[in-house]
């Protein structure tokens, strides 16, 4: 990094040289295929959501997804040169700062649609959460690791305090839907540690008692689990329109010469239901196109973490993917009526800054744990 940006132009060519060299090719170009659809179906939807939020810039929300995509970008590069013991510091120091902003959502955070989620900073609207996770997952990956080294050192007694501090805090902003994606994200990297069944049946059944606790005591929650299981209980506008969405798209898309477009009447179609732009727009071809990146990411991470000699690597690439792909399982799950309503972005296409950069960070991070490398010291 230090022979990147100070260094003389000979030597910052053999960077970029080295980096490219070491680098899994295949899964920096999934990243960036997931940041090309992520801008077309930017451009086939933002127009339509600042006409409905009375926006005169049709192309408001494209140009600022156009912006946030130069950081993200830089981050994902600059996280992919990182050594091994850069990334686990990284990851400590991401973990820390989010934690810390986590808990000022509760104290300074705006009130938006119920929860208090987000912070902002100039005008840039920031969702710690999504930080978190990535910090949190590299954490866990060596405290666990390190306690494999040494019995004696209780990184997983130190993980689950970490797990719980950001559980509390979730539940108070509310943000159920992160909790839970936490805990798949968690319990995957223990699995992968080797850590008994015991543990890991005792996760469920906490998560299963903090669900049982946000259905008694959150209405909001208790709503959508409600409306869920029984769609004629309440509202289900939002998730019946998007299926309305991806059918009349077919295989190929949407006529739109002879029948009007659906998007136009839902809410969060360059947001949280994007996944249903694709299906209208480019048809029922692009949704597997965007599925199948994702299984393939999937599968490229767990062939490095199968190779990797280091526990402290394989769990970390193992609870990385798990986020980026449960995150997409979750939002397509909703998006397609077979879970329950929830608000998530899917990972690098839909619109929005923070998860655009938390999403690029993740990424970086992954090509660093993937590339061909120094072992730890």
């Amino acid at each position: 990094m230090h022979d990147l940006l100070m260094g003389a132009p000979s030597a910052r060519l053999a960077v970029l040289k080295d980096w490219w060299e070491r680098t899994d090719r295949t899964l920096l170009a999934l990243f960036g295929a997931l940041v090309l659809i992520g801008i077309v179906l930017c451009t086939a939807a933002g127009p339509v959501a600042a006409m409905r939020k009375g926006i005169d810039n049709p192309f408001h929300f494209v140009e600022r997804q156009l912006v946030f995509v130069i950081p993200a970008m830089l981050v994902m590069f600059g996280a992919s040169l990182l050594s091994l013991d850069q990334v686990r510091r990284a990851g400590i120091l991401i973990g820390a700062g989010a934690l810390l902003l986590l808990f000022a959502t509760l104290i300074i955070g705006p009130e938006i649609k119920g929860s208090t989620r987000w912070l902002t900073f100039g005008g840039v609207s920031l969702q710690p959460s999504e930080f978190f996770k990535p910090g949190f997952a590299v954490v866990t990956a060596w405290l666990l690791a390190e306690q494999y080294r040494d019995q004696r050192f209780p990184g997983g007694g130190i993980s689950l305090g970490l797990y719980l501090i950001a559980v509390v805090v979730l539940i108070f902003q509310p943000d159920y839907g992160q909790l839970l994606l936490l805990t798949a994200m968690w319990g995957t990297i223990f699995f992968v540690a080797g850590w008994s069944w015991a543990w890991i049946a005792g996760l469920g059944g906490f998560v299963g008692g903090i669900l049982l606790f946000g259905y008694r005591f959150a209405p909001h929650f208790k709503s959508r689990i409600d409306r869920f299981l029984s769609p004629d209980t309440g509202d289900t506008y939002q998730v019946d329109t998007a299926l309305g969405a991806i059918s009349g798209g077919g295989l190929i898309g949407h006529d739109f010469a002879n029948n009007p477009s659906v998007k136009t009447h839902l809410p969060d179609a360059h947001t949280d239901f994007i996944f249903a732009v694709a299906g209208e727009e480019f048809g029922f071809l692009l949704c597997l196109i965007v599925l199948g990146i994702f299984c393939a990411i999937a599968m490229r991470c767990l062939y490095h973490a199968a190779r990797a000699q280091s526990l402290f690597v394989r769990c970390a690439i193992v609870g990385l993917a798990a986020q980026l792909t449960f995150q997409a399982l979750v939002n397509i799950g909703v998006t397609l009526g077979v879970l329950p309503a929830k608000g998530m972005t899917l990972p690098f296409i839909s619109y929005g800054g923070s998860s655009l950069i938390a999403a690029a960070l993740t990424a970086g991070l992954l090509l660093a744990l993937t590339r061909r490398q120094e072992p730890l010291s």
